[in-house]
């Protein structure tokens, strides 16, 4: 049993689960969007979020730090130039994973691992939001543009009720 453990293995070597999360975390803030076994997509989440947090802070040790993990240098570019930047004011939750379903072969669980601040589509649907409807209905309102036409407006009305008499 795992009691207490902190760490999903994987069923992998330290060596091979290190340059697995590696290679996922490098294909994340290139693609920013992967899919992936939901486990993975879990034990990428603890290693990804702590990287996107050093990225804030645009220093060379920082850099350094990140490349160290991540071993590729057009994704620690990336990740300080545009994905910091996204997330400047943002105090975590960098990923979000949308559950998938199973997968056909093996039934294994699968998930969407996706930086947040890049989902259009959701981005639009927080923002966006629809006025508040009624029931209840309103009665029209006339909208008078200009003075002439109000009267020209008015003089129809009279000679039609005029006619009516």
């Amino acid at each position: 049993m795992r009691h207490g453990c902190k760490v999903n293995h994987l069923s992998r070597t330290a060596a091979h689960r290190s340059a697995m999360l590696s290679n996922m975390a490098v294909s994340l803030i290139k693609e920013k969007r992967i899919e992936t076994t939901l486990a993975k997509a879990k034990a990428l989440r603890k290693y990804v979020e702590p990287l996107i947090t050093k990225s804030k802070e645009d220093s060379t040790h920082q850099r350094r730090m990140v490349f160290a993990y991540l071993r590729d240098k057009e994704a620690v570019t990336e990740l300080f130039r545009e994905v910091s930047q996204k997330v400047a004011n943002r105090n975590g939750g960098y990923t979000r994973i949308l559950k998938l379903g199973r997968r056909l072969g093996d039934g294994a669980e699968m998930a969407m691992m996706e930086l947040v601040d890049y989902n259009d589509n959701m981005l639009k649907d927080t923002v966006v939001k629809k006025a508040k409807s009624t029931r209840r209905s309103s009665k029209k309102k006339v909208v008078v543009e200009d003075s002439n036409v109000a009267e020209s407006k008015a003089e129809e009305v009279e000679n039609k009720t005029e006619e009516n008499k």
